[in-house]
């Protein structure tokens, strides 16, 4: 293989024409000179430069090689200036995971004033659950957000938690509901309400349960349900009441009435799981300010 460091001092010895000029411009002896071009020539296999007077020229093995030289010189000077962005956070790609309900009151916002202030960086969103499993063959995220208790097992090797905010779940009712005139209600008059679930097994359910138990009680689901709009419609229709996390309720349905919840109030953790080598980017950081900026 062709040393790609001797190819630079033949190109030196060509564009200056000699060996001592050569040997000047790079810092070298004339002789350290003479024995890189001598290397590169057993590497090749060819005679790369001849004598003309008290100079040489290249043959026409040694012009191709100059021109190579050339050539990976202007790229690897264009991979440090690419380096340099990246270092700054100027430019990049950052690949972020999210659940549905953080998208629109939390990705959304966060990116889109990340992008005002780093329009050169490239992030892009992949849609998972809330426990942030995604299909095996899926890229290697930068950061994923995921609703972890802040008492929760660690992530894995590489990886490290981030806050980023708590979201509360909000009691909602049927607008009928004799609590409905309440601005804010204890969680323990509830225990004895018919409960619709908004909420699969993990994370999130486990901060309604949690709760639910520190208020000396545990809710009967008379519906089980795991999609936020449509707990809504079913509480809307009278079949029982529900907890969802305030971020799910952006849309609300038009006859249920959303209320403060208290002793305990119910709340979820949203963090992100990042991996350390992308912590080290400036554009991952700014990207986890926004987030966490809300």
């Amino acid at each position: 293989m062709l040393d790609v460091r001797r190819m630079q001092v033949l190109r030196a010895v060509v564009t200056s024409g000699s060996v001592t000029a050569a040997a000047a411009h790079l810092g070298y002896t004339p002789s350290a000179v003479s024995q890189q071009v001598a290397a590169l020539e057993k590497e090749a296999g060819v005679e790369l430069l001849e004598r003309v007077g008290r100079g040489v020229r290249p043959t026409a093995a040694g012009r191709l090689l100059t021109e190579h030289a050339a050539l990976i010189g202007r790229q690897v000077a264009e991979a440090e200036t690419a380096l340099a962005d990246l270092r700054a956070g100027r430019t990049g790609r950052i690949v972020l995971r999210y659940f549905a309900t953080a998208g629109a009151d939390l990705v959304a916002p966060a990116l889109a004033r990340f992008r005002a202030a780093h329009p050169d960086v490239r992030v892009e969103l992949r849609l998972v659950g809330q426990s942030g499993a995604a299909a095996p063959d899926d890229e290697e995220p930068d950061v994923t957000l995921v609703v972890h208790p802040g008492d929760g097992p660690a992530p894995a090797a590489g990886s490290r938690l981030v806050h980023l905010r708590d979201d509360p779940y909000r009691a909602v009712l049927p607008k009928a509901h004799p609590l409905a005139a309440r601005r804010t209600i204890d969680l323990a008059d509830l225990a004895g309400e018919p409960w619709v679930g908004s909420e699969r097994p993990g994370p999130c359910l486990d901060a309604v349960l949690g709760a639910c138990a520190a208020a000396g009680f545990t809710p009967g689901f008379a519906v089980e349900c795991e999609e936020y709009a449509t707990a809504q419609g079913f509480v809307a229709a009278g079949l029982g009441i529900s907890l969802i996390p305030l971020m799910a309720l952006g849309s609300r349905h038009p006859n249920v009435v959303v209320r403060k919840t208290r002793g305990p109030e119910p709340v979820r953790t949203i963090q992100a799981v990042v991996r350390e080598s992308s912590l080290a980017l400036p554009a991952v950081r700014a990207l986890l300010t926004a987030l966490r900026e809300g």
